[in-house]
């Protein structure tokens, strides 16, 4: 675990010191992101519930309200509880073979499911056991629209009820969700957010909250959509003794859905957990977008990002600490920056790049849809500044991450002061390429590289595809068997495959294989700190024949395929003595994407 309180500030998120007997001041900072604007009760007297039936009135009714919790309110054995048939998966029955301290979770069956085949969770080798749980955790407390919940200290405790945001504009600060039978799936999820029947909600603030110890998800975005979201300093915790990996790590963390979603998280700890931290969109149709930025991703067993169909995501500024898989192989549209001036075109402000310690890799998916679609929010997402990545722990005075006291907020221009520990970024102008101080015991690396296909696990054919199976030449390959200096060989419209071989380098060239029907490729070698690769190449050695002896590969557009390539012997006792592969746009307004 990460120790210390680091405190994190996004944008212009001033968390001041606040009276909560004062009506103007209830709610500590302002939402940033989607979800700026949102004002929850506004300025309305407060509210201060002290029995479960006046909380759910105030929640649910039609007035806008100020909603203060001082006390922790308990649900559990206040609506019974309910004893049927469940479902044990495989993984339970294997986990509790185990005898390793941990046990797996149960399945409550949906409606109707006798044969066990309807039910997520539920596999074939399920097999059929009673299951017990608490009604209470079922049936979350609904929020309906201008309401503002707030916490004071950590008196502010939903045990054993999670919520629902039925409503538009919406607060809810500095609350704990905890105990929602954590021993089932579908037992009870954190935060839902969906409409009834009606439109959609919008302007949401969830921030300072604590998840723990449920179910099914911390949070979940229906099909119903959901936009103006902010999700930020909230302390996401998986830990439990009943885990679907059997590792006391939770599985179901974040589903985010919807045909028109969209999500500011940021800020957040999101640790201990073995799965879908986040899984956004799934099914084709949908359109998800997620700014991620300045989470912590910690302890992580199984995979963070599950990015799939319909899901336009941009994670920027995150630290992963112990995460196995940062992000799983989807067909979603995943933007990871590889270097800070990346995001300028799409939101108009640099990009923080993603630091990664004792984990897995960080790669893009499809960037150019991404970048396509997260394009469209320039103010949403680039209208406030990002600090560095950052690890994060909780606060002690509240719930989340920072105090909601005596927060010093960050300059507009810096992007904020944030405790970065042993990873202090620095950035070479003239090289434009940035590297990460690290101690003799501690390996954090930006991310400033996308991990290649051949290294992915059942990864999706694209446009890219050549990397796992190429199809048939078209036409016959160029074979350059002695390319000097300044020489040129250009494809002619049709497609044409290309194979090149210089003098000491690819030699014995004999490609039959060609990348992609649409390519048609150039391979430009001039006196530069390179040799360049402009747009529509394919460059591919034959078994470990390729070697580049003495030079590097500098890649200025679009549309690019390396593959099987040696790059060796750069001057490797000099600093700056020459770069392995490098990417850099024709300027810094126009970033290489297909790569």
């Amino acid at each position: 675990m990460i120790n210390g309180v680091i405190s994190i500030v996004v944008g212009t998120l001033v968390l001041a010191q606040h009276s909560f007997a004062n009506a103007v001041s209830v709610v500590s900072g302002t939402p940033q992101g989607f979800a700026a604007g949102t004002t929850g009760g506004g300025n309305t007297k407060p509210v201060y519930p002290t029995t479960i039936k006046e909380l759910t009135t105030y929640l649910s009714d039609t007035e806008p309200r100020v909603i203060v919790i001082k006390q922790e309110f308990t649900f559990i054995d206040t609506e019974e509880s309910t004893t049927e048939s469940g479902c044990r998966p495989t993984n339970n029955q294997q986990c509790l073979a185990k005898k390793n301290g941990f046990e797996g979770q149960d399945a409550i069956l949906m409606d109707g499911d006798n044969a066990m085949q309807q039910t997520g969770g539920c596999d074939s080798g399920g097999i059929s056991v009673d299951v017990t749980y608490d009604n209470a955790a079922k049936t979350p407390l609904v929020i309906a629209s201008d309401k503002t919940l707030v916490g004071e200290g950590t008196k502010g405790v939903l045990n054993g009820k999670g919520l629902l945001i039925e409503g538009s504009n919406v607060i809810v600060q500095n609350i704990h969700v905890t105990n929602l039978n954590p021993h089932l799936v579908w037992g009870g999820d954190g935060i839902t957010i969906r409409s009834q029947g009606g439109a959609a909600p919008k302007d949401i603030w969830i921030d300072h909250v604590k998840v723990s110890s449920v179910g099914r998800q911390m949070v979940v975005i229906n099909f119903s959509d959901a936009t103006g979201v902010t999700i930020s300093n909230s302390d996401f915790d998986g830990t439990t003794k009943y885990s679907a990996s059997c590792d006391g790590h939770h599985y179901w963390s974040f589903l985010l859905y919807g045909k028109a979603t969209q999500i500011s998280l940021v800020g957040n700890y999101i640790h201990t957990m073995s799965g879908r931290a986040p899984k956004i969109g799934g099914e084709e149709g949908q359109n998800v977008v997620v700014h991620a930025a300045n989470n912590n991703f910690d302890d992580i067993t199984g995979h963070a990002f599950d990015v799939a169909a319909g899901a336009y995501v941009l994670a920027e500024g995150n630290y992963f600490s112990a995460v196995k898989t940062p992000n799983l192989n989807d067909v979603g549209n995943f933007f990871v920056p590889v270097k800070e001036s990346n995001c300028k075109t799409a939101i108009g402000r640099a990009c923080r790049l993603n630091v990664l310690k004792e984990s897995g890799k960080l790669y893009g998916q499809s960037v150019r849809q991404a970048i396509g679609e997260i394009g469209k929010y320039g103010t949403e997402i680039g209208g406030y500044s990002i600090a560095e990545a950052a690890q994060l722990s909780v606060a002690s005075g509240n719930f989340g991450v920072g105090e909601l006291v005596n927060t010093v907020a960050p300059s507009a221009t810096t992007g904020g002061t944030v405790a970065n520990n042993a990873a202090t970024q620095q950035t070479d102008a003239s090289a434009k390429s940035v590297t990460q101080m690290t101690t003799a015991t501690v390996t954090e690396t930006p991310v400033g590289t996308v991990v290649p296909y051949t290294e992915a696990i059942e990864a999706p054919a694209n446009e890219a595809s050549v990397n796992m199976k190429a199809p048939e030449a078209i036409n016959s390959p160029t074979q350059l068997e002695d390319v000097t200096k300044g020489a040129v060989q250009t494809g002619d419209e049709e497609v044409q495959s290309m194979c090149v071989a210089f003098a000491m380098v690819l030699a014995q060239c004999n490609l039959t294989r060609v990348a992609s029907s649409e390519l048609h490729q150039v391979l430009l070698l001039v006196q530069q700190v390179a040799a360049l690769l402009n747009r529509d190449k394919a460059l591919v050695g034959e078994g470990t024949n390729g070697v580049h002896n003495g030079k590097g590969l500098m890649i200025k557009d679009n549309n690019i395929i390396v593959q099987n390539i040696h790059v060796m012997n750069l001057n490797p006792a000099v600093v700056f003595g020459g770069d392995g592969i490098a990417e850099a746009g024709n300027d810094d307004a126009n970033l290489p994407t297909g790569i």
